[in-house]
């Protein structure tokens, strides 16, 4: 297999820009219209996530060992879709057809071979894995709407209950789909740790030009029923009893991960006497957008907690203001320990140059990073993931 060659040949062809995805929909739908039912009604938001995924997936095979337990998670994903081993050789005619359609004369015999060779091997990875994962969880679970808390102007705390019993660990994240916007899935971090009733709370915080976070914000109702996907990531996973100190840093609602982790925290130190030190930096727009201040200004009160509250577009704000990022990282409350980071990737982004900027080892700084594949939160078949919403 001519790994080159497919790398080369996927470059060519990301050129065209939207234009390849709008001949991969129309080449997949007219050929199998089946399958449109699958996607969201409204496609504006796909645009090149599913062609663009696998165009980056299968034409850098040659690292799939470093990139399997990430194809692994999207064949187990994608079991909330109803997609079944035949889909994938659909999907793949699809992308072959589009890959000859836009290279032209430079699409041969050879060429072919390869990309049908190294689709294949990812599609086997992701079928394994889901047919794997069948035999022990379900495909989705099915929670009900305890209570929807309107925080802020554009947040929301959302309280479920899942009707059967659901596993997860402070820091990861688990999909979400209701009812208000069919098949469109976004990621959310639970803001607990897992309680005894088994239910969750959620942050949604308002996304310009969101299709779900506008709606369960504005619309959602206790009593609806809602659907939930296996909880994933572990780059903020913290294991029990770990004494190493942190310093966290959020924005906006990334703040949920980590007061899950916070209280996974607060209840070893209640039950054992022992915690490690915290230093949590939450960041917002506008000083009404720190939501759970109250909260954690409380929990100050704890001899290893420290809170710094960071508003970057209010002048008038008494308290710390810039960047979270940049304010976390003059700080110099780095030194000596572990950061996790959680918020949008741009603030990520930022955060993670400011804190090596500063002097933070790089291995030392801790986030999601199952995004970087290629989605931003929006899931429809066999696309990548994300965590957080970002509708």
């Amino acid at each position: 297999m001519d790994t080159a060659a497919l790398q080369n040949s996927w470059a060519i062809v990301a050129k065209s820009g939207d234009e390849v995805p709008l001949f991969f929909y129309s080449h997949l739908f007219l050929s199998h219209p089946e399958l449109r039912e699958m996607f969201p009604i409204s496609m504006s938001a796909q645009r090149d996530k599913l062609v663009g995924a696998l165009g980056r997936i299968v034409s850098n095979v040659e690292q799939l060992e470093e990139v399997t337990p990430f194809i692994q998670q999207l064949g187990r994903d994608h079991r909330r879709f109803s997609v079944v081993a035949e889909h994938y050789s659909k999907v793949g005619a699809s992308l072959l057809a589009t890959l000859r359609h836009f290279l032209g004369p430079a699409w041969t015999d050879e060429l072919a071979a390869d990309w049908a060779a190294a689709y294949g091997l990812v599609a086997k990875v992701m079928v394994q894995a889901a047919e794997q994962a069948a035999e022990s969880t379900p495909a989705w679970w099915l929670a009900d709407v305890l209570s929807v808390e309107r925080r802020t102007i554009d947040v929301a705390v959302v309280q479920v209950r899942p009707q059967q019993p659901f596993s997860y660990l402070p820091g990861q994240s688990v999909a979400f789909e209701t009812p208000l916007r069919p098949r469109l899935w976004r990621y959310f971090s639970p803001a607990n740790a897992p309680r005894e009733d088994g239910s969750l709370e959620l942050h949604v915080q308002i996304v310009d030009g969101g299709q779900v976070s506008g709606a369960i914000v504005r619309a959602m109702q206790p009593g609806d029923t809602v659907r939930l996907g296996a909880a994933v990531g572990d780059d903020l996973v913290r294991s029990p009893g770990d004494q190493r100190d942190l310093i966290m840093i959020a924005g906006g609602t990334g703040l949920a991960p980590l007061r899950a982790v916070l209280e996974q925290i607060d209840r070893e130190w209640q039950a054992e006497g022992r915690a490690p030190n915290i230093h949590l930096f939450h960041g917002a727009r506008v000083p009404w957008n720190l939501y759970e201040s109250q909260l954690l200004a409380k929990l100050t009160s704890r001899p290893w907690f420290a809170y710094t509250s960071v508003v970057s577009d209010d002048s008038s704000f008494p308290g710390a203001r810039g960047l979270v990022g940049s304010v976390a990282a003059r700080s110099m409350q780095w030194q000596g320990r572990t950061a996790l980071v959680c918020g949008s990737p741009h603030m990520v982004t930022s955060t993670l140059s400011e804190l090596t900027a500063a002097g933070m080892p790089r291995d030392d700084i801790r986030f999601e990073k199952f995004a970087s594949a290629g989605g931003d939160g929006i899931h429809p078949p066999l696309e990548a993931a994300r965590s957080g919403d970002h509708s």
